[in-house]
């Protein structure tokens, strides 16, 4: 019998996504200079520090290599970046291994075809409803909310829910 979703949420002990159409709505921006502009919601960000106060790993795998990324990750200190990679299962293997967090307590986010094998192959695979049919198709769970537009901001409390943390770490924001 298959583990429920919720329980192979709560094991996750490190989130790895895709950058392009998962942070970010996947389009590209030009300036006449040249120079790429990209787009990350804040809602993710707050997301992810919020994984990260429960311990919880944080990486981004990226096809593309961007300093846009790289100061992204580097704002909310994500604690592995991966640029320049398409090949992302490899990439996830790698991980587990740099961090003896092995791949069925990773989950992965992504939202296009260089991502599949890491989403079927992640303890949960996450797609965003802007990915491909194919990604959708093979995802443990789609989020309702498009990458962006904080659909990390959704997953990371989905955890945090399943680990049972979530209305503690909202408490802690209340007023005394």
């Amino acid at each position: 019998m298959a583990t429920p979703l919720s329980e192979r949420g709560a094991a996750v002990r490190l989130l790895a996504m895709d950058v392009d159409g998962v942070l970010t709505d996947g389009s590209l921006y030009f300036a006449a200079s040249g120079d790429e502009l990209k787009a990350f919601s804040i809602l993710d960000g707050q997301g992810l520090r919020l994984l990260q106060k429960q311990g919880i790993i944080t990486a981004f795998i990226t096809g593309r290599s961007s300093p846009l990324t790289e100061n992204r990750a580097r704002n909310l200190d994500i604690d592995y970046l991966i640029q320049g990679r398409t090949d992302k299962l490899t990439a996830l293997r790698e991980l587990a291994e740099r961090t003896s967090v092995p791949v069925e307590a990773m989950a992965y986010v992504g939202d296009d075809l260089p991502d599949l094998a890491a989403i079927e192959t992640a303890g949960v695979g996450i797609s965003v409803p802007n990915g491909c049919t194919a990604v959708r198709a093979s995802a443990d769970w789609c989020t309702t909310t498009p990458g962006g537009l904080g659909a990390i901001r959704e997953v990371s409390e989905w955890l945090l829910e399943c680990r049972g943390a979530l209305a503690q770490l909202i408490d802690g924001y209340r007023s005394p």
